[in-house]
């Protein structure tokens, strides 16, 4: 009984320490404020609208480099300077720019974003490759995923080398055509860096935007810059039998087997739950934006409450579980092709998306493991590792943290788990370091039509994008 006095009078105490220091703690706001430079984003809109009208849907299986030297052409009467000024390197359909720089004893940078898109099925509101403009906004496939991006960081060399402005270190601009399949375009563009033995000093792709209202209970808009990819993996887990017919079945026949098998997995989640420095650092962050007292006080105060957050963020939010799990989800299913016949072999496929702390060969040994009561076989279709993580002290994340600050003041910067998967993970091993930034605003509406129906992008983010680059490229001056 006096144990657990002591520890009730503990647990009082750290309660009311936490809510001590979540009292102290200063409200801050996170707010965007877009471009007024109306004559600048109506200029912009039109040059991304000409890019979205060149169709660059990516398949797998279909090689057509011819589509996408089709928007190389267009970029380069939209980009004069660039295409006159700078060297440029056709790999497959792929695209590389180079912006030379002042000290060849330098480490460059590489800003990338894909060219390819991913199919415009079902009925949109306007057209999907029109890239028509209504009411400030750009309706089209590839407005926010990912053709902004790439507007983007050509326009800023651009204007600066209209401008006469000569970097400081060379600047490349690396476009692949493959990264919605998971293609060969970006590893072919790391390997004519590592042909030439230039490893970069940092690498800008997409991953986070500027968005609002990141989790339930904190308003505002806020810079999300992806610290880390998730691993990725395609898996078959297999069921064998001896097939028959179905009017005298068995115990245990294959499809039984498999949905036992998946029944497991989708109600016993058998991956560890951990905080990571990204999820750490996010939430810390959030903390002075929450709007009401007991969540300030839960997230200023992970010391304490990190265990309860360990089991109710799986429970209530499937992001919240992506951030801290390997997750796995089953997408296709096979048997047999009649429906009176027992199936000699039936599978499951499953996309796996790997944590750092658990990634694919543990997970892998996880799947194995429990597929083995059920007497399955599991078949790796497609597997990568996680990647390495920015260091949130390093230079890196702090340059372009200072060029977020710059540019949109008062957005607040906030680490985060890229949940997705992005070109940077083949430069992972390749670089000093991956930022995973797309510099635009985007509701939570826009998020929500990425690769769907209806995506679109607000004009007025466009001149901050631009400006974000900019900024990228002049601070390489304040490195050594």
């Amino acid at each position: 009984m006096k144990i657990i006095l002591i520890l009730i009078a503990l647990l009082v105490i750290a309660l009311g320490v936490a809510a001590l220091r979540a009292l102290f703690l200063e409200k801050k706001t996170s707010i965007y404020h877009g471009s007024t430079d109306r004559k600048r984003f109506e200029d912009y809109a039109l040059k991304l609208q000409k890019m979205i009208q060149v169709e660059t849907v990516s398949h797998r299986g279909i090689e057509d480099p011819e589509k996408f030297r089709r928007l190389h052409k267009v970029m380069e009467g939209l980009f004069p300077n660039v295409f006159a000024q700078c060297e440029k390197y056709d790999i497959d359909g792929n695209l590389l720019v180079r912006y030379k720089g002042k000290r060849e004893d330098k480490k460059p940078i590489v800003l990338i974003s894909h060219l390819d898109v991913v199919p415009a099925e079902g009925d949109w509101t306007y057209p999907p490759f029109e890239g028509r403009i209504v009411d400030d906004v750009i309706h089209g496939r590839g407005s926010f995923d990912v053709k902004c991006g790439v507007f983007a960081f050509y326009q800023a060399v651009e204007e600066m080398i209209k401008d006469g402005y000569v970097p400081d270190c060379d600047i490349y601009l690396g476009s692949s055509c493959t990264e919605e399949i998971g293609g060969d375009g970006a590893p072919k563009i790391v390997k004519w860096f590592t042909d030439k033995g230039i490893r970069p000093y940092m690498v800008c792709d997409e991953g986070g935007t500027i968005t609002e209202d990141p989790i339930p209970g904190v308003k505002g808009n806020f810079a999300a810059v992806g610290i880390f990819e998730k691993g990725y993996g395609d898996i078959k887990i297999i069921a064998k039998g001896n097939g028959g017919h179905s009017s005298s079945p068995g115990k245990n026949t294959p499809i039984a087997r498999l949905a036992k098998f998946e029944a497991e997995i989708e109600n016993h989640s058998p991956f560890k739950v951990e905080f990571t420095p990204a999820v750490e650092g996010m939430l810390k962050t959030l903390a002075p934006y929450c709007e009401s007292f007991p969540l300030k006080m839960v997230f200023h105060n992970l010391w304490l409450f990190k265990p309860l957050l360990k089991k109710v963020m799986p429970a209530i939010s499937s992001q919240g579980a992506a951030m801290l799990q390997t997750t796995m989800c089953f997408t296709m299913q096979k048997g047999s092709n009649a429906y009176n016949v027992i199936p000699q072999e039936a599978y499951v496929t499953a996309n796996l998306r790997f944590i750092p702390f658990e990634g694919r060969k543990e997970s892998l040994a996880i799947v194995r493991k429990i597929a083995s009561k059920y007497d399955l076989e599991v078949e790796e279709v497609n597997c990568t590792d996680p990647t390495s993580s920015l260091d949130l002290n390093g230079l890196q994340f702090a340059l372009c943290k200072t060029a977020i600050e710059k540019v949109f003041p008062g957005v607040c910067v906030l680490p985060y788990v890229v949940t997705g998967g992005t070109d940077s993970r083949f430069y992972d091993k390749h670089v000093d370091a991956c930022v995973r930034f797309e510099p635009v605003n985007v509701s939570r509406d826009q998020l929500s039509k990425m690769h769907g129906i209806d995506e679109n992008l607000n004009i007025d983010t466009l001149p901050l994008a631009v400006d974000y680059y900019k900024e990228v490229i002049r601070l390489q001056e304040t490195r050594s």
